[in-house]
């Protein structure tokens, strides 16, 4: 029932979003190598990757992404598009196992199995969305008590990840940045919403953008974007891509689920059924990620498992290899 003319074009688009995204997180990642041999490393502030054409052609793939999944939005509800993120996990797991050598263990492909099967289950269940007919509409959604409390939440938290927690404990810690960024993605996700829809009703023949509602969305769209790419910079250059991917797609799953919910209330038009059902299918999601997140060393260091299968040598003997190591 809710593949209509809209959500099948918001469907390929989302698709195609996926693919060249997943993409971008590696080859962003290969310039990001070769900058730190270069300059300072991104993760300690440097931006000596912005000289690095690989760099560049990763962000041009990001950004048709984005564009894409931008367009997607406005023919589709966030509850459907989101979830279709999975699908980069799996293209740039895979592509970081085949070209960077990060290593995706057996139980790796398992969690992004089950991460496609849930998504598919939130799409299948996923509700229709109320027509909307000016970005006034959605500006009078976005400002009702529940969305603002949600917004003041996440700005609140935001800041204090930044200013506290980031320098201290960025580096060994993947949830601060990737926290930073799911974050910031919800409310982006909620402005793009308005902007998508803004701009197809524009080219329907309906100019939104006379209202200074419009033009409030595209700079909280820009904001956001900027914050958003900076910290995933850092994540990346930090910690392993295998596990970046899927740890940033659940978290902005998830706050984008529940910002949406909040701000265009999807959930009111579905029995318990189909609410149990989406639930069942976002744990399953999150099972995939906690499988692909704790497995990730078992693909990356076949050098420790093979040490540690060898007998314990004697002292004097340890020591003596050590001295040619």
């Amino acid at each position: 029932m809710w593949i209509s003319s809209d959500n099948i074009i918001g469907l390929v688009l989302a698709i195609s979003s996926s693919i060249f995204i997943g993409s971008s997180f590696i080859i962003k990642k290969m310039g990001l190598k070769k900058a730190a041999n270069n300059g300072n490393r991104a993760a300690t502030g440097g931006h000596s990757y912005l000289y690095e054409p690989q760099w560049w052609v990763g962000m041009s793939s990001m950004i048709i992404g984005e564009i894409a999944n931008f367009a997607a939005y406005a023919f589709a509800p966030a509850i459907l598009v989101t979830p279709l993120g999975a699908l980069s996990i799996i293209f740039s797991a895979v592509l970081a196992h085949f070209i960077l050598n990060e290593r995706l263990h057996i139980f790796g492909v398992l969690g992004c199995v089950l991460c496609m099967v849930g998504s598919t289950t939130i799409v299948l269940h996923a509700p229709h969305e109320k027509d909307i007919h000016s970005v006034k509409e959605v500006w009078q959604l976005a400002t009702e008590p529940g969305f603002l409390v949600y917004s003041c939440g996440v700005v609140a938290l935001v800041l204090v990840l930044i200013f506290c927690f980031a320098k201290k404990y960025g580096h060994s810690h993947m949830i601060i940045y990737v926290g930073i960024c799911s974050l910031t993605g919800s409310i982006t996700v909620m402005s793009v919403k308005a902007l998508g829809i803004a701009l197809k009703l524009t080219f329907e023949g309906m100019n939104q953008f006379k209202y200074f509602e419009t033009w409030f969305f595209t700079i909280v769209v820009l904001g956001c974007c900027l914050l958003q790419i900076n910290y995933l910079n850092k994540a990346l250059d930090t910690f392993n891509t295998a596990v970046i991917s899927p740890v940033y797609y659940v978290m902005f799953t998830s706050f984008t689920i529940i910002a949406s919910t909040i701000m265009f209330k999807e959930w009111d038009t579905q029995n318990a059924s189909q609410i149990a059902t989406e639930v069942c299918g976002f744990v399953t999601i999150l099972s995939g990620t906690f499988l692909l997140h704790k497995t990730k060393d078992m693909g990356n260091k076949p050098t420790e498992v093979s040490l540690s299968l060898t007998p314990q040598l004697p002292n004097h003997t340890n020591s003596s290899v050590s001295s040619h190591i």
